[in-house]
């Protein structure tokens, strides 16, 4: 340890200067202490004057300066993986050995190493705890981090103890090109192939229609098990009921067995189905885990209801009818406008053609579908009763005697913007049929656009023939003319196909049934299908009566399980929404319920999810050691057996390439900050009053 200055080191003579003046100054004609023994008056000026050089010499911010020296153990990791076909490849005795095993090198590499403990499956976490419970493997994950983390901690070795499955991650072997530190391996589980029986993987998609057919893709694999039978079942689980809906019998032909099905399924109700697949077992077979798996389908009815009323037959209704049938999301239903058994409040969308008509009293049906703000599309012709029309739609305005009637193609009106069509559509319009439209003046109002404008004969008006738009909140359409069967009619003579006209109609139809969400409160869940494996995550909104987003009240949420079980939680605050994470719930069917307290009122949303297990390391049964071997190989290490592990201590002790790593540090630090020579600047200060006060002076 060495003592230096940031000034020269001759200033320490000014030091010593300033200290012998002002010690001078003090006691050089001081008689005070004449009559004491001269001792005494050389041990005040000393003190004296060896506080003062200390403080002096202080000024010139001496510091210290030494040499650190720090030896590191080398960084063992020790991964283990805790898949679930580790405890399916081992009985429960051998997994006892091992942990005794394992427990053993840890203790012996602790001695000389500093020891790090992680364990892995589809991800990497502090400590092992043997439970052998996860769902998927990633073996290159756990090799790339523990690279990552202790590459610049003198890493030494990583110890990766796995049967060699993966199913998530890249091949091993690329997990860390960079990585320089050996890698030993431990082979778990058994290399043998069993007999078993494997529903291999189920395909299918997450989402189905009410009442679309739906197929599902079964692939099915066998080892060992040639010359046996099996059966493929597929039943549909409700909460703890199971109702097998078909069965497939399989002849095994041979020992490395695989067959593909294709299973057509009916979406016959709405919400998430659990549909179980399995196969039944077959004599000696390793293990009946894996001959099962379940999916999940949400099925919704996304089909909005659309009722076709017309005053009178006509071609229009069967046009509009096959237009909008071949669409799976409408439920179309055609009837007159007196039809005792139609219920207006049951449809998402009214269709009036030439409704209110000149014959008949619409009144009270067009009362309801006003106050009940169901959109509507108003399809005039020569039996509409202009006059009244105005009474109920204010996207067109027109005076008629609906006396008489004009031939009127359409012409696009070019700044309509409501939904995009094609431009050949656009651009053949003029050429198509005439509509048939009653004679009158045409204005278009405030609240709507104009799609196609009227084009009398080879003269362009502003007689709006197509118009959309809303108002208060509520969608409407008119069609000023009837006859648009010619023009579907026209559209299958030029291009073999309904498309155009049908797009039209159906572009018009899902403007009208676009409904906004106008709820004050609503709660929603990522998504509606979660593996077990996977947290839940839930989002709420609340709006004022400005709708506006405000997160002042708490929001609760009740989960609640298939067994009638609920488990409540509290959403936390996050901007002005609200954000909650749920954790992992096993698999099943879950409802869920939100609620919250607003202006005295209670509001609630629900909802439902479902959680389906991971089953992926029951697919592979036999261990696969050449995995682990080929990565030993690659990085310089060896594999042994979990009854071997004594030679990975061994091996790294005769190669002698873990070694400790020396690190030297210079240290400065400022003599200032010293305590204790503060206080022995306190001690002679102190000592120099003691003695002046007890023999007579201050």
């Amino acid at each position: 340890m060495d003592i230096n200055f940031q000034y020269p080191l001759w200033y320490l003579l000014f030091c010593l200067i300033f200290a012998v003046i002002f010690t001078g100054v003090l006691y050089y004609k001081d008689t005070t202490f004449s009559e004491q023994k001269p001792i005494l008056r050389k041990s005040l000026v000393a003190l004296r004057f060896l506080s003062l050089f200390i403080i002096a010499a202080l000024l010139l911010s001496p510091f210290l300066k030494s040499i650190v020296t720090e030896t590191k153990k080398p960084v063992v990791v020790i991964a283990q993986d805790l898949s679930e076909s580790i405890r399916a490849g081992m009985s429960e005795e051998q997994i006892k050995n091992y942990q005794t095993n394992l427990e053993g090198l840890q203790a012996k590499l602790a001695s000389k190493y500093d020891v790090k403990n992680v364990s892995f499956g589809s991800e990497v976490n502090e400590g092992i705890d043997f439970k052998f419970n996860e769902k998927s493997t990633n073996i290159a994950k756990v090799i790339k981090e523990s690279y990552d983390l202790y590459n610049t901690q003198n890493l030494g070795a990583i110890i990766v103890a796995s049967d060699g499955i993966y199913n998530e991650g890249t091949h091993p072997m690329y997990a860390a090109e960079k990585n320089t530190a050996p890698i030993y391996t431990i082979a778990l589980g058994d290399t043998i192939p069993k007999k078993d029986l494997v529903l291999k993987k189920v395909l299918s998609n997450n989402i189905a229609y009410l009442g679309d057919k739906f197929s599902i893709q079964v692939d099915v694999a066998a080892k060992n098990c040639g010359g046996q039978n099996t059966n493929l079942t597929v039943s549909k689980v409700n909460g703890k009921e199971r109702k097998a809906i078909n069965t497939f019998p399989i002849s095994i032909s041979g020992n490395d067995f695989f067959t593909t099905k294709e299973i057509i399924l009916n979406a016959d109700a709405v919400g998430v189905q659990r549909y179980l697949i399995s196969l039944s077992g077959v004599n000696g077979e390793a293990t009946t885990l894996n001959n099962s798996k379940e999916i999940f389908i949400d099925v919704l009815d996304a089909r909005q209801k659309i009722a076709l009323l017309y005053n009178s037959p006509h071609p229009d209704i069967s046009a509009l009818n096959q237009a909008l049938s071949g669409n799976k999301n409408f439920q179309v239903t055609a009837t007159q406008v007196n039809d005792p058994n139609i219920k207006i409040s049951d449809y998402d969308l009214v269709v009036l053609h030439q409704i209110p008509a000149k014959t008949g009293d619409a009144t009270v049906l067009l009362r309801q579908i006003m106050d009940k703000k169901i959109p509507h599309w108003f399809i005039l012709g020569g039996q509409s009763e202009i006059t009244k029309l105005a009474s109920y739609q204010s996207l067109t305005t027109i005076i008629s005697n609906g006396q008489s009637s004009n031939d009127v193609t359409g012409k696009f009106s070019g700044n309509f913007n409501h939904f995009t069509l094609n431009e050949r559509l656009l651009q053949e319009i003029p050429n198509y049929p005439p509509l048939v439209s009653p004679f009158g003046d045409y204005k278009s109002g405030a609240n709507g656009q104009v799609l196609f404008y009227q084009k009398i004969g080879k003269v362009d008006t502003k007689f709006p023939l197509w118009t959309i738009g809303e108002y208060s909140g509520l969608r409407q359409a008119v069609l000023s003319a009837e006859g648009i069967w010619k023009w579907r009619m026209f559209d299958y003579l030029q291009h073999k196909s309904h498309d155009q006209i049908d797009e039209l109609v159906n572009k018009t139809v899902q403007y009208l049934t676009v409904k906004e969400d106008k709820r004050k409160f609503r709660t929603n869940v990522v998504k509606n299908i979660f593996k077990e494996n996977e947290t839940i995550d839930f989002t709420a909104e609340l709006y004022n009566d400005n709708y506006e987003l405000i997160n002042d009240a708490d929001v609760a949420l009740t989960v609640t399980n298939q067994d009638k079980k609920d488990f409540v939680f509290t959403f936390n605050k996050q901007g002005k929404s609200y954000v909650l994470n749920i954790g992992q719930f096993p698999v099943g069917e879950y409802s869920y319920k939100g609620s919250v307290k607003q202006n005295g009122t209670t509001l609630t949303h629900a909802g439902q999810f479902s959680v389906q297990p991971v089953q992926q390391e029951l697919f592979e049964t036999t261990a696969d050691h050449s995995v682990l071997r080929a990565l030993s190989q690659k990085y310089d290490g060896i594999t042994v057996h979990a009854n071997e592990l004594d030679k990975i201590v061994k091996n790294i002790e005769e190669k002698g390439v873990v070694k400790p790593t020396i690190y030297t540090t210079n240290k400065t630090r400022s003599v200032i900050n010293l305590k204790w020579l503060f206080g022995s600047l306190i001690v002679l200060l102190g000592l120099e009053w003691f003695l002046r006060r007890y023999f007579g002076s201050y």
